[in-house]
């Protein structure tokens, strides 16, 4: 088995309107329900499972010794439109640069989805997601 991680612990303290001073560990940042002094907490959980599935396909494709030189992801979340308002459709597109095989890449996407992605499998399991890539040289 591996190694477990440790527990992730956070604090926010309500500054004003809708801010809040958030730390975890070393980092802090603003969380912002307007989305004016930082980004709201439906932005903060696209960009962690955006950042979350880059980490992995960046790492399985570099273990796998694939050159690759350049990654860059975008993301677009499309919410309910009722309260609760949670996503319900998650289209997650990376941008790479490199020697890098199609089916590498695929591979890569396919192993974060269904096994290393950790902020993919805390979401809803109702959550539709796609994923695409393109690879310029």
């Amino acid at each position: 088995m591996a190694d477990a991680k440790p527990p992730v612990h956070a604090e926010l303290v309500w500054s004003e309107g809708l801010q809040f001073a958030a730390t975890s560990g070393k980092t802090a940042i603003v969380i912002d329900g307007d989305s004016t002094a930082g980004p709201s907490p439906v932005q903060l959980l696209v960009l962690g499972l955006a950042g979350c599935m880059s980490i992995d396909l960046v790492d399985i494709l570099h273990k796998g010794r694939h050159r690759l030189t350049a990654c860059r992801a975008t993301i677009a979340g499309e919410r309910r439109p009722d309260p609760p308002r949670h996503l319900v459709k998650v289209e997650l597109r990376f941008h790479l640069q490199g020697d890098v095989p199609e089916a590498a890449v695929e591979r890569a996407i396919k192993l974060s989805r269904e096994k290393y992605c950790s902020v993919w499998h805390s979401l809803r399991p109702d959550i539709e997601l796609t994923t695409a890539f393109s690879i310029f040289p």
